[in-house]
């Protein structure tokens, strides 16, 4: 018999039609669970007093969802988290990063159609997050949608109108479903250690997303005048940038002043290689360390769980580039 809990935090899922368009209503979605019901399992939920669009989170909606898991870890066997779908990946991926030495199930699912849609893609979701939560085997934080099962810190919304909304597109899912489950254990990753969870703190972290012409001074004119704690910087292709005096300056300020500066790739497949070309070594020069093939979901949740610990720059530098969840490929 497995119990699970089941935490509420809002998105289409539970929504219903209102004068001023879809909104969140409060009880409506605990009552639809019932008809899931099942042989072998039981499970609680818990709906957040205050349901949002997911576009809403907040660092102090992740720090609740992951002390509510923490509090409530040794009381259940496995966990589902139901969310909206356009910050999914966001979730899904800091929980990967808080909830260390995971060694049960946590599963966070949603859906492009609300139930009371009738073609509405959220009864099968929810099933198949049901049944994925209990697998006492199934040691990760994982997105179930539209019959896959992804790897959370891995995953990332792709379309917006498709019921195919997520993909994780350097790395194989963990599952898949049809008439039968396909589970794909020998991916699947096996925690040691005692369990713990960091709660996520509020920090200064920043983005920016290259574009051909002054874009790239821009950046590092704003990074040395104004320093966040970390800043993620999307470059070209490998993580190749034009070799802008202003851009490399400015990374060599922040890093000098504390901050930690992350290369990404703006390509949803591939990674940033420092060395592939010659564009892309200034960078790494300057500090800036390499994201590898992680999704800027997960590079943006690594990173705030990093600063989260009150490591020094260079802790944070160096636990970059080590695979924590699964969440980077290694050679």
């Amino acid at each position: 018999m497995s119990k699970l809990l089941i935490l509420y935090t809002g998105g289409t899922i539970g929504m219903d039609y209102t004068p001023h368009g879809l909104a969140p209503v409060a009880g409506y979605l605990p009552r639809q669970l019932e008809r899931l019901a099942r042989q072998g399992v039981s499970w609680d939920v818990v709906e957040y007093p205050q349901l949002i669009d997911s576009s809403a989170i907040t660092i102090a909606h992740w720090r609740q969802l992951v002390a509510d898991i923490a509090d409530a870890y040794q009381r259940y066997d496995g966990f589902v988290g139901i969310h909206g779908t356009d910050t999914m990946a966001y979730t899904a991926s800091v929980l990967a990063f808080a909830l260390h030495n995971l060694q049960k199930p946590v599963i966070v699912t949603g859906s492009q159609l609300p139930l009371v849609h009738p073609r509405s893609d959220g009864w099968n979701n929810v099933g198949v997050a049901i049944e994925a939560a209990c697998q006492s085997d199934l040691h990760e934080v994982a997105i179930a949608f539209d019959n896959v099962l992804l790897r959370g810190c891995r995953a990332r919304k792709v379309d917006a109108t498709s019921f195919a909304g997520f993909d994780s597109p350097n790395a194989p899912p963990l599952a898949r479903f049809g008439i039968a489950a396909h589970w794909q254990r020998s991916l699947w990753r096996q925690n040691r250690g005692e369990f713990r969870a960091v709660l996520p703190q509020e920090q200064d972290i920043r983005s920016g997303f290259l574009l051909p012409g002054g874009m790239a001074a821009a950046f590092g004119r704003w990074l040395a005048a104004d320093t966040p704690h970390g800043a993620l910087l999307f470059s070209y292709g490998n993580g190749n940038t034009p070799e802008e005096p202003a851009l490399l300056e400015g990374i060599r300020a922040a890093s000098a002043a504390g901050c930690v500066v992350v290369n990404l790739t703006q390509c949803p497949r591939g990674a940033v290689e420092v060395g592939a070309y010659a564009a892309s070594q200034p960078l790494a020069q300057a500090g800036a360390v390499s994201a590898g093939d992680m999704t800027p979901e997960a590079a943006q949740a690594k990173l705030l769980l990093l600063l989260s610990q009150g490591l020094s720059a260079a802790e944070i530098r160096a636990a970059f580039g080590r695979d924590q969840a699964g969440e980077i490929t290694l050679d």
